[in-house]
């Protein structure tokens, strides 16, 4: 794979730059000796976003695996906690309810 640098790539044009792309050879662009983007197919960049996606789906599970306890909390417990029951969460709604309808 060889890196253009800046100036190169735009003496080789977009058009050549596609193409490379559309035949599946990527170009890394460098600007001052660093590679600063690359020009890659549609279809490549589809498959790192998908990539992507599953890797942080992935890593979401096995955070959830390594932090969860296997405690679980009924509703009524957390009611409890936070000193609520179960009429007063009713008229509220309720009343929240008719003042939409309002």
């Amino acid at each position: 794979m060889t890196t253009l640098s800046i100036t190169e790539a735009s003496r080789a044009g977009l058009s050549a730059l596609v193409a490379a792309a559309e035949e599946g050879r990527d170009t890394p662009l460098s600007r001052h000796g660093k590679v600063v983007a690359e020009v890659v197919s549609a279809k490549e960049i589809a498959q790192l976003r998908q990539d992507r996606d599953t890797l942080r789906d992935a890593a979401l599970v096995m955070a959830r695996f390594a932090t969860d306890s296997g405690v679980r909390t009924t509703l009524d417990q957390a009611m409890e906690f936070f000193n609520l029951n179960r009429a007063e969460l009713e008229a509220e709604n309720a009343e929240e309810a008719q003042s939409d309808n309002s």
